[in-house]
């Protein structure tokens, strides 16, 4: 199904590990420390944040990024949101009846959710955004994130129309849902802003200014945006329109863009912001405060190997460097953050299979740090490719925590596999990610968010010419068995012990990558600030059931 790119999964995984805060800074007198409040001190419900970027949209549709994705899931709600334990809760969707051995879904809508203009929300604002969605002229790129609908893929490719989607309103509060094969996760995607409703006569009213400002994009979530000032500010209101609006308790958010940590660790120390992120530097400084929290996240940090370069297409060689190096040790002393070793791809904790069971500790630990071994395999892999000396350039990210985890790998690399020379690149984002596109690379630092809480959102990007492979790896059987899980649900065991195999065949066996850490987040927020909601999907946090407790 999936064609990955880098949204909020790239976006926040970079964004993470460029970790970005959330603060605020109220006025430029606040900013320069000469008023100091925070929302708990006034005897309002106001948060004082910050967001590390600009908002590109607010047009659900095109939403590709992080910041977009969480302003808009705490200003617009599709069928379902993510609740406070990460799983799902409804939104404006009341039910849902599941047919045709999962081919499709009817949802039975709420009828008193509303879009800020007091106008109804219905089933036909979700016909109408689907389709627009995947309609190619409109450049969704999470379009494809939409493709197990019925012919929502041909629709893309311009081989059926639009009018020939799987989505019809019934009537005004049920929505019908067809689908090409089973997919068990397909009601979790609703949580993703391209599967929100779009009021129709709002949004071609607004033409091509829709989702650009405050006043051009219209709301059904918790929050409204009541002012927008482009590089510099945004502001959201409490929605009265909202149906579930008495669970909201807070009544005004405040962002500033700030996009150094420093910064909003001032602010924050200055009572000026109420939540900050921290990078590793700042961590021990807090670490004993009752404002500190970590946070282990879905995330997976790991190493790509190009399989076209001469040397890395030598399994043994990929696999002694995968015995090289200390994972613990990455993440409990140089990121310092509530990340942890990563032994497997998919992330701990992140999905249970039908026996309960999560997939990591299922499947076990399929690396580990052997530095005997990996040298054994690595004078293996030099007698195979008749070289003493290998040189290999690593791509990285060029920010301060990446380059802290670069060079321990290339140290780790060059000490326990005598005669390889690591030289490290690091490039900014787009840079970077358009020379692993190209495989114009040797190792890469990769990091990957999965898309809803299926190990196929992991496992899938290493299909043969998958868009995120960016390896050369090719493997029939291990594009089979994914093939398969996608499209035989009935036997949910089954499709789990295929998943438990693939992921086996990409790391132990075939050593395509090698994970390194699953990421964690530390940060501090005010002690009277409750119930900030870091999500998995669908946007980074969530401000539904946020409040501040009254001095």
């Amino acid at each position: 199904m999936k064609k990955k790119i880098p949204l909020l999964l790239a976006s926040t995984l970079t964004a993470s590990m460029l970790l970005g805060a959330c603060s605020y800074q109220k006025d430029d007198a606040k900013a320069k420390g000469k008023e100091n409040t925070t929302s708990s001190s006034n005897g309002k419900q106001v948060l004082n944040l910050t967001e590390l970027s600009e908002i590109p949209s607010m047009d659900a549709s095109l939403a590709s990024d992080s910041a977009s994705s969480t302003a808009l899931n705490n200003t617009m709600e599709g069928l379902y949101r993510i609740g406070k334990d990460q799983k799902r809760v409804p939104g404006i969707a009341e039910d849902v009846q599941k047919l045709d051995d999962g081919k499709k879904y009817i949802f039975k809508l709420r009828k008193d959710a509303k879009w800020s203009n007091g106008e109804p929300v219905t089933a036909k604002d979700f016909v109408y955004s689907w389709k627009r969605a995947v309609n190619p002229d409109t450049k969704a790129t999470y379009s494809y994130i939409m493709f197990d609908i019925k012919n929502a893929e041909k629709i893309h490719k311009k081989e059926l129309p639009a009018d020939q989607l799987g989505v019809k309103a019934i009537d005004d509060y049920t929505l019908e849902v067809e689908l090409d094969n089973p997919v068990p996760y397909f009601v979790d995607l609703t949580v993703y802003p391209v599967f929100y409703p779009l009021n129709e006569n709002f949004v071609k009213a607004q033409g091509d200014k829709f989702g650009l400002e405050a006043n051009t994009t219209l709301y059904n979530g918790p929050f409204v945006m009541s002012d927008w000032k482009h590089e510099q500010s945004f502001q959201f209101k409490k929605n009265p329109s909202y149906w579930d609006n008495k669970t909201v308790k807070i009544e005004e958010i405040n962002f500033n863009i700030v996009k150094n940590t420093s910064t909003d660790v001032n602010l924050y120390e200055t009572n000026s912001i109420d939540r900050a992120a921290l990078t590793s530097e700042f961590v021990d400084k807090f670490r004993q405060s009752s404002e500190f929290h970590t946070r282990k996240e879905a995330g997976v940090a790991y190493l790509r190997f190009n399989q076209s370069n001469q040397y890395l297409s030598n399994k043994n060689l990929r696999k002694a460097i995968s015995m090289s190096f200390d994972r613990d040790n990455i993440a409990k002393v140089i990121l310092n953050n509530g990340a942890i070793g990563a032994y497997g791809f998919v992330g701990k904790d992140f999905a249970e299979g039908p026996n309960k069971k999560d997939f990591r500790s299922e499947n076990g630990k399929l690396v580990e740090t052997n530095p005997k071994e990996a040298k054994k395999l690595w004078e293996t892999a030099k007698k195979e490719l008749g070289a003493d000396k290998i040189e290999l350039e690593f791509l990285n990210f060029d920010n301060e925590d990446a380059k802290k985890v670069g060079e321990f790998l290339k140290g780790e690399m060059e000490k326990n596999l005598p005669g390889l020379s690591i030289k490290i690149k690091q490039q900014p984002f787009a840079q970077k990610n358009k020379l692993e596109d190209s495989q114009q690379y040797d190792i890469a630092f990769g990091i990957w968010g999965p898309d809803f809480p299926d190990p196929i959102s992991y496992l899938d990007m290493f299909v043969t010419n998958g868009s995120q492979n960016k390896t050369g790896y090719s493997n029939q059987k291990y594009d089979e068995l994914i093939l398969k899980a996608k499209t035989d649900t009935k036997d949910l065991q089954a499709r789990w012990n295929n998943l438990l195999e693939v992921e086996k065949m990409l790391i132990k066996e075939d050593a395509v990558i090698t994970p390194i850490f699953q990421k964690g987040s530390a940060y501090i927020v005010k002690d009277a600030v409750k119930d900030i909601i870091p999500i998995n999907y669908g946007g980074r946090l969530t401000y539904k059931w946020a409040s501040v407790e009254q001095k």
